[in-house]
């Protein structure tokens, strides 16, 4: 296994970043919108600053950030190590990484349903959304990695 700085740092931070924006347009949609009731429903799931009125998202955001962050570096040090894989342009090639590490979350979101009872409406939504989160945010991945560190 390799680790290349840039693909890493650079490719995982420019994935977070899209995320990031992407989820300032599907929040209010799906986590105020379309989820509030769900949610409001299953109260107990959540952490005590996501219960109070108004949330207290912000109490929250360093979390967020650090593990997102953590998580996108850690995505891009194992798409640098595979992309070598995928057929077609750099900018597709994170395209179909994004897919494949949908997918994957997909099987660990259908895991976790048998765990957690939370609605079928919940685990669909935020798997639809991953979809777009991961989709895009391997679209970039891929493109930036591209410009950055060519494979050679």
């Amino acid at each position: 296994m390799k680790f290349n700085l840039k693909v890493i740092v650079a490719g995982g931070l420019a994935m977070y970043v899209t995320q990031f924006v992407l989820g300032m347009i599907t929040g209010p949609l799906i986590h105020q919108g379309v989820l509030v009731e769900a949610y409001q429903a299953n109260a107990g799931f959540w952490r005590p600053e996501l219960n109070q009125v108004p949330p207290d998202m912000g109490a929250l955001m360093p979390l967020w950030i650090t593990t997102g962050l953590i998580g996108s570096f850690i995505i891009a040090g194992i798409f640098d190590n595979i992309r070598g894989g995928l057929d077609g342009s750099t900018a597709i090639r994170g395209l179909k990484y994004g897919v494949i590490v949908w997918l994957i979350n997909l099987c660990i979101s259908a895991g976790w349903s048998g765990i957690f009872n939370l609605p079928h409406e919940i685990w669909a939504w935020w798997s639809a959304e991953a979809l777009l989160y991961y989709v895009v945010g391997g679209l970039v991945l891929g493109w930036v990695t591209g410009k950055l560190a060519p494979q050679g």
